[in-house]
């Protein structure tokens, strides 16, 4: 690849590393906003991969480049030298890395006088190359979300996910059909719940199976609520808040009859080209969960809003564009959807729920004062009986907790809660 042909990969990853840090926004934001649109999809896939690949290890690599300056550079500098780090330490070639950093700060008025610094310290960190990355510390998560996940589970614990964090994720697909079938195609793994895991997968949409609709991209932690619901043929169930998508299609493809509802139209419209894609059927409702009313459901998924805390090996960006400020509003926003969800099953309807968060408040205690709230439901703990899922894992109140260090052997899993509560007959 020339030099001008990773440009601009490259300057779309600064742009968003710009976006991220500097303005709290996040990579699915803005990629949703079209800020990588003008690129191939070739192109597209590597600028998000280079600017997540940088987020993951921005304070190894501040730490690195703390070395080799004596004062901070402006930001629009800072992030090109941030991931020119990240390549030149993951054994991308120097001579084209410093020559795309210097060109990147050269076409900029307002940075065009730095170009030279730019070329003396990416060859310091060139020299220095993995051998120095290596040596560095784990980078840690910010003290809002470090301190009250050492409170939940200790120091060692928080350490462990970091590392998990750090190391990144896989790409996890569930299979429409027969996982075999579909891995030998692949070529990945099969991991104890079914999941397929691939490494290094490159472009999603040139995998094979992709147009033919024979899988969909589905972390592993994820895949397990709906395998706990255990769907069945022709039962009725309301995927509550439903977008992406991937379990409302884990659902269809069970027998059950689906109806996907979500607040966001741009959403659910991600929702509907994936079931066309996958050839799998389920009523699109764009509504207000609140004021969605209809009852008498065999079943309600409830993957609530949450921090999303658990993701963080996905989307190292998160740590960055948030501050915990939004905790307390979700918390209340969970309950008040869990007591609403309950209102629409029929008697001895089952209600699971479950958030992408590392929280204890946005899932254990959740699940504790809804029983509290309303007398006779109780927590189905017989449904975490499914393949996959080590009996370790399970909590006291009757769900199930899982980390990103999980699984940490084979690429670990992001953070999940989940339980499953049954309605009064």
């Amino acid at each position: 690849m020339s030099q001008q042909q990773g440009l601009g990969p490259r300057k779309a990853a600064v742009f968003l590393l710009d976006q991220v840090i500097g303005e709290g926004k996040l990579l699915s934001e803005l990629i949703g906003e079209g800020a990588l649109q003008r690129l191939e999809p070739e192109d597209r896939a590597r600028a998000q991969r280079l600017a997540t690949d940088t987020l993951r290890g921005l304070a190894r690599a501040d730490r690195m480049l703390a070395r080799f300056l004596q004062k901070t550079p402006p930001n629009a500098v800072r992030n090109v030298l941030r991931l020119c780090t990240i390549e030149l330490v993951g054994g991308e070639a120097a001579h084209g890395v410093v020559n795309a950093g210097v060109e990147l700060v050269a076409r900029n008025p307002r940075t065009q006088s730095m170009k030279g610094l730019v070329n003396a310290v990416l060859r310091k960190v060139a020299a220095e190359g993995p051998d120095g990355w290596a040596k560095l510390a784990i980078p840690h998560l910010p003290g809002w979300l470090r301190d009250p996940l050492k409170d939940g589970y200790g120091a060692d614990v928080v350490a462990a996910m970091e590392a998990a964090h750090f190391a990144g994720a896989p790409l996890d697909i569930t299979a429409k059909g027969d996982v075999a079938a579909a891995n030998a195609v692949l070529g990945g793994t099969i991991l104890a719940n079914g999941t397929i895991r691939l490494v290094d997968a490159g472009q999603v949409s040139a995998l094979p199976g992709f147009e033919a609709g024979d899988w969909w991209v589905q972390d592993a932690a994820a895949a397990f609520p709906v395998m706990m619901m255990a769907p069945k043929t022709g039962e009725n169930i309301l995927d509550l808040c439903a977008a992406p998508g991937g379990k409302t299609m884990q659902i269809a493809a069970a027998g059950a009859h689906v109806t996907a509802l979500d607040a966001s139209r741009g959403r659910m419209l991600r929702v509907d080209e994936n079931l066309k894609r996958t050839g799998l059927t389920a009523k699109i409702v764009i509504a207000d969960a609140f004021e969605y009313d209809t009852g008498g459901f065999d079943a309600v998924l409830l993957d609530a809003p949450c921090s999303a805390t658990g993701t963080i090996r996905r989307h190292p960006d998160l740590p960055y564009a948030k501050d915990g400020s939004e905790f307390q509003t979700l918390i209340d926003q969970q309950a008040r959807m869990i007591d609403h969800a309950l209102t629409l099953l029929k008697p001895g309807g089952r209600l699971l729920f479950c958030t992408c968060s590392l929280l204890p408040d946005e899932g254990e205690v959740q699940i504790e004062e809804a029983l509290e709230r309303n007398p006779g439901v109780t927590v189905d703990s017989a449904a975490r009986a499914v393949a996959g899922l080590d009996p370790a894992w399970h909590t006291p109140e009757g769900g199930v907790r899982l980390r990103p260090d999980f699984w940490a052997d084979r690429g670990g899993m992001d953070g999940f809660y989940i339980a499953q509560l049954r309605k009064p007959a």
